[in-house]
């Protein structure tokens, strides 16, 4: 298939790209900026684009087979300045189906948003967290847009773990001088509470099998490992050799601050997938640890 990837520069959608090329597809990635070029995504086709301010034509998109989605706007992506419920609200609820709406107009077959695990998990923050809410909208708006000529779902993931060669993501890179114990004297602990985490390559098997197999119009919850937030900043520790006891803390931690725990400090989000849909999406298991440790290979080089 000839597939284009939106949010190809970053993490997730670098991934996938590079895994679906792997897989014998012509791919290009797009981005508002182009790829690191220290980075194995410079070697892929690129186009330029801002989804938001739409500046992909139809003519563009006309040339591809199918469509994965890797650009929701997360807490990453929040502008400085501005009102951000209105940020979530633009880029999220009214973008992303809007620019749906154009792939199928283009005559695009197929697509695959990845989405954020909230809405499913714990849907009564839909309600009561206004970029929840925008997760939520975003999915039904595009999945709403399915067809006999269009088929679209939805891969719905939790934490991400996972490098691809060359690009820097600086959460990771944190991490692993945490772990190294460089940041002293930041004590070692996890804040209380805890989630489920997939790795890069999980989530990019789960892509290929959505945009081969899956059924349209339908949200998958993908994951792999409960962890709580310190087990899962043992698995750095353990991945650099470091033994250091890592306790679970009811207090706000610097690398993951509670901002980013949309459920809340101290709430834990346990759950497995449905074990049909993980076996038809194709997806391993059990691959955080070897994640962890790829991302601080990379670093510690």
């Amino acid at each position: 298939m000839k597939i284009l990837v939106i949010g190809g520069t970053g993490l997730i959608g670098g991934h996938a790209a590079l895994y679906l090329k792997d897989q014998g597809n012509d791919v290009t990635i797009a981005g508002r900026k182009p790829a690191a070029a220290s980075s194995a995504l410079a070697e892929l086709k690129q186009l330029q684009c801002d989804y938001i301010a739409g500046t992909l034509s139809r003519d563009e998109l006309a040339s591809f087979d199918a469509l994965v989605f890797a650009a929701g706007s997360d807490i990453r992506h929040v502008p400085q300045e501005g009102d951000i419920d209105a940020h979530w609200q633009r880029a999220n609820v009214e973008a992303i189906p809007r620019f749906f709406e154009l792939a199928r107009s283009a005559g695009i077959k197929q697509a695959v948003l990845v989405g954020s695990f909230y809405p499913q998990v714990a849907p009564e923050l839909i309600d009561s967290i206004p970029y929840v809410r925008s997760r939520h909208l975003s999915d039904e708006g595009a999945r709403a847009l399915s067809g006999p000529d269009f088929r679209v779902c939805s891969v719905n993931a939790p934490f991400v773990v996972g490098m691809v060669p060359g690009l820097k993501v600086d959460m990771f890179e944190a991490y692993t001088r945490y772990a190294e114990g460089k940041f002293a004297p930041m004590p070692f602990y996890g804040p209380a509470g805890g989630s489920n985490f997939i790795s890069t390559r999980s989530l990019s098997q789960a892509i290929w099998g959505a945009l081969q197999r899956g059924e349209s119009g339908k949200a998958y919850l993908v994951g792999d490992e409960n962890l709580s937030y310190a087990q899962y900043f043992q698995t750095f520790l353990r991945a650099v050799g470091n033994d250091a006891e890592m306790p679970s803390l009811d207090q706000e931690h610097p690398l993951l601050p509670d901002m980013a725990l949309y459920t809340g400090r101290g709430n834990t989000v346990s759950y497995q997938p449905d074990a049909q849909d993980a076996e038809l999406l194709g997806y391993v298991r059990q691959d955080i640890q070897r994640a962890v440790s790829e991302v601080v290979s990379q670093y510690r080089g």
